[in-house]
C-alpha cells in the first residue's frame, strides 16, 4: 500500500529559528533603540561589530554563559543601567511568521519529520521559542545553548539528523544565514536560502511538494 509518506520525496525538514520563523526583528530592536534613547541599528552593531559584544554573544550561543550574565554585561557596552531582561526588551516586537509555521504543520501532517536547528541566544528569562509559540511545532529540537556547539560547525547538523533519524538525502534545511547552509549541503541535505517570508515559503512549499497558504503570507 503507497501511503502519503512514502510518496514524499523528502522526509525530514529542519528550519532555523530567527529569520526563518519569525518576522519583525530588525523593527522591534530598532524600536528598542529608540525607546533607550540609542541610535537605531546599535543593537545588531553593537552584538556583531563590537569585539566585546561579539564574544559575548558567540558565548551565549555556545551556552558558555546564560542570559542572565549575558544581560549584565552586554548592557554597559550599550551605555545603559538597567540590564534586566535586555534581551527580551529588545525582542518584544518579534513575532511568528505565520505563513511559514502554517507551512511547517502542513508539512507534520503530510508525514514529515520536523526538527528545530538554532543557534540560542538563551531562554532564561526571556524564552524567544515560547514567546514566538513554535516550540511544539518540532519532533525534534536541537539548540546550539544545550548542544555546547553552534552553526556552523558541521556536529551540530548531524545530530539534528541522528536525533530525527532522517537520512541527510531526504531533509531539507531552511536558514536565513547563508554562512550555515554549506555545512548542510556538505552532508547531503537540499538547501534553502531564507531571504523574504513570502518567497521562501514559495520555494520551500514547491520543494517539499506541500501547499503554502497565500492568506498568511507576509507582505514582502
Amino acid at each position: 500500500m503507497i501511503t502519503s509518506q512514502t510518496r514524499l520525496r523528502y522526509r525530514g525538514l529542519i528550519l532555523d529559528f530567527a529569520g526563518v520563523l519569525t518576522i519583525g526583528i530588525r523593527e522591534s530592536q530598532d524600536a528598542w533603540c529608540t525607546e533607550e534613547g540609542l541610535t537605531p541599528g546599535a543593537w545588531g552593531s553593537t552584538l556583531q561589530n563590537h569585539p566585546e559584544g561579539r564574544r559575548l554573544y558567540l558565548a551565549l550561543e555556545a551556552g558558555e554563559i546564560g542570559q542572565h550574565e549575558w544581560n549584565g554585561r552586554m548592557a554597559p557596552l550599550f551605555g545603559l543601567d538597567d540590564s534586566f531582561n535586555l534581551m527580551g526588551r529588545a525582542w518584544a516586537a518579534v513575532g511568528p511568521a505565520a505563513s511559514m509555521v502554517d507551512l511547517a504543520r502542513a508539512a507534520r501532517a503530510k508525514g514529515m519529520v520536523l526538527g528545530l536547528l538554532s543557534n540560542s541566544f538563551g531562554t532564561d528569562p526571556f524564552d524567544p521559542y515560547a514567546h514566538c509559540g513554535i516550540w511544539d511545532l518540532f519532533d525534534v529540537h536541537v539548540v546550539s545553548e544545550r548542544e555546547g556547539v553552534a552553526k556552523p560547525d558541521p556536529a551540530i547538523y548531524q545530530r539534528a539528523l541522528d536525533r530525527m533519524q532522517v537520512p541527510a538525502e531526504e531533509c531539507v534545511f531552511v536558514d536565513d544565514n547563508q554562512l550555515n547552509l554549506p555545512p548542510a549541503v556538505a552532508v547531503g541535505m537540499m538547501t534553502i536560502h531564507a531571504t523574504d517570508q513570502a518567497d521562501t515559503v514559495r520555494r520551500l512549499a514547491a520543494a517539499i511538494g506541500v501547499p503554502g497558504n497565500p492568506a498568511t503570507m507576509e507582505p514582502s
